[in-house]
């Protein structure tokens, strides 16, 4: 009597899945065939022209929301935060740029899948030896592995850097756009409390001049005065009501911008404090051209879309070797259902393939060449990034010295064009001057108010574009990790 079968798991087939996870293993650690990387040198200087380094706030950690302190403005960053479609876009170029990723990733390992087969046939009796029709069934059941790549030169793990690095690209791209969009609704809202100061000066200036032509229109009726001074009072008026209406017309446009930047309307009414007395912006210390290399978002895009150049010649170098790849099969095989797991069912395939191309036209070395011409741009775009980055600071740095001067001197205007309107009018009322005297002095005076409330506007734009040049809060928060968790998702609620 025959021994009974036994089950089919047995040491054999716990062997060969150890000696196929120990292969994979092995093969995941291939090196990679592109260039050593190295950070091109720094085109600017090392310092910053004519600029000490006072004491002030770390603009990379310094948080949007502790230096931005405006309630009003800190309401309309987070709305803008939540509802920019240009973010939106931005955010979700980062997902598409992750998937790839995934995508890339996987390549390098094998595709598992599971195999179930059931083949029934019939051999007329006329083509087999026995004479009488044939019928015959074959049960499949196992594991498969389809042309999994064995990677020994690098190629695919080359072409996953390359997919890592503009994942990590675009996630810098997108943390860049919104630190961009804080400085851009900052500026617009900058630009409506200016143009509330304005129209708040221009409308006290048209009252006073509809009492003064009230006045002169009187004067003209009895005859203590001549036309002339009533038309001059009318022209005065006329100037200072076309400004109004100009303002309102630059206002209403503003509050236009700003709803398009903030995504969803928004309803910001006009103010009735002065910007210095609200809006006061921290001092920042603008540190070394050096410390922009980690704290600029676009540097850091730039010089991931290097790396990634750099990951791409390496995949462009192993095409020049030969590809390796394996499809292997392990399962069990029977004529009978009740048959597939016993002793003797097993059945495997091992299928390993190479191939390299003899002639390709010069595909292969021209793939080569463009992967380094494109390293080349990237480099050269990169250096033009961390120049941009460089002019950028520096421009708000000068802005930011001698809009302060222009300030000071516009203050110092301001107060010598008011004792220059009052002694017109004490001279004019006492007939010791023409009403030209007082008109020339009421129309400086109206220019020097709008002028100090435009220049003090401008030197806080500066302060705003300081911030954004050194890559306001950039490292408040915590670096994307080195390598995407496929599963986790990318925050709506984008921060820079």
């Amino acid at each position: 009597m025959s021994a009974p079968r036994q089950p089919l798991w047995h040491s054999a087939w716990a062997a060969q899945a150890a000696s196929a996870t120990l292969v994979t293993l092995g093969l995941a650690g291939c090196a990679s065939m592109a260039p050593p990387y190295e950070t091109p040198a720094l085109p600017v200087a090392q310092g910053y022209a004519d600029e000490a380094q006072p004491p002030g706030l770390d603009a990379a950690v310094t948080d949007w929301p502790a230096y931005f302190t405006d309630p009003t403005l800190q309401a309309l960053i987070t709305q803008a935060l939540d509802h920019n479609r240009d973010l939106r876009t931005a955010v979700l170029r980062v997902d598409e740029a992750r998937a790839a990723y995934g995508i890339q990733r996987a390549e390098r390992f094998p595709t598992l899948g599971a195999q179930a087969s059931l083949d029934r046939s019939r051999v007329p009796a006329d083509l087999n030896t026995t004479g009488r029709p044939l019928l015959a069934s074959q049960y499949k059941v196992g594991l498969g592995v389809a042309s999994w790549e064995l990677d020994f030169w690098g190629r695919v793990r080359s072409l996953q850097d390359a997919a890592l690095e503009n994942y990590l690209s675009t996630d810098a791209a997108r943390r860049g756009f919104t630190l961009s969009l804080i400085g851009q609704v900052a500026q617009v809202y900058l630009g409506l409390r200016e143009l509330d100061e304005r129209l708040a000066l221009a409308r006290q200036t048209i009252t006073s001049r509809q009492e003064s032509l009230r006045i002169f229109t009187r004067r003209v009726e009895v005859g203590s005065t001549s036309r002339l001074n009533l038309t001059q009072v009318q022209t005065l008026l006329t100037q200072a009501q076309a400004l109004g209406a100009q303002l309102d017309q630059a206002r209403a446009m503003q509050a236009h911008a700003l709803a398009l930047l903030v995504g969803a309307p928004v309803a910001v009414p006009p103010s009735t404090t002065r910007m210095d007395e609200d809006l006061v912006l921290a001092a920042l210390r603008p540190g070394l051209p050096a410390d922009l290399l980690t704290q600029r978002p676009d540097v850091l895009a730039a010089e991931h879309q290097l790396r990634a150049a750099h990951a791409n010649i390496g995949a462009a170098r192993a095409a020049f070797f030969p590809r390796v790849t394996l499809t292997s099969s392990l399962g069990t095989a029977s004529a009978e259902l009740d048959g597939l797991f016993l002793s003797g069912s097993q059945t495997w395939t091992f299928s390993p393939s190479i191939s390299l191309p003899l002639f390709d036209a010069g595909r292969r070395r021209d793939n080569l060449s463009l992967a380094e011409v494109r390293r080349e741009l990237a480099v050269v775009r990169y250096e033009s990034t961390v120049q941009s980055a460089f002019r950028d600071v520096s421009d708000a740095l000068s802005a930011r010295r001698w809009l302060g001067e222009q300030l000071t001197l516009a203050q110092t205007a301001l107060a010598a064009q008011s004792e220059r309107a009052r002694l017109s009018q004490l001279r004019y009322d006492n007939g010791a001057a023409a009403f030209l005297e007082v008109l020339d002095a009421q129309r400086e005076l109206f220019a020097a108010e709008q002028q100090l409330v435009q220049t003090r506007r401008a030197l806080l734009s500066s302060q705003v574009s300081l911030y954004t040049a050194l890559g306001g809060g950039s490292l408040a928060v915590a670096a994307p990790a080195s390598a995407p968790a496929n599963t986790a998702p990318t925050s709506r609620r984008a921060a820079p």
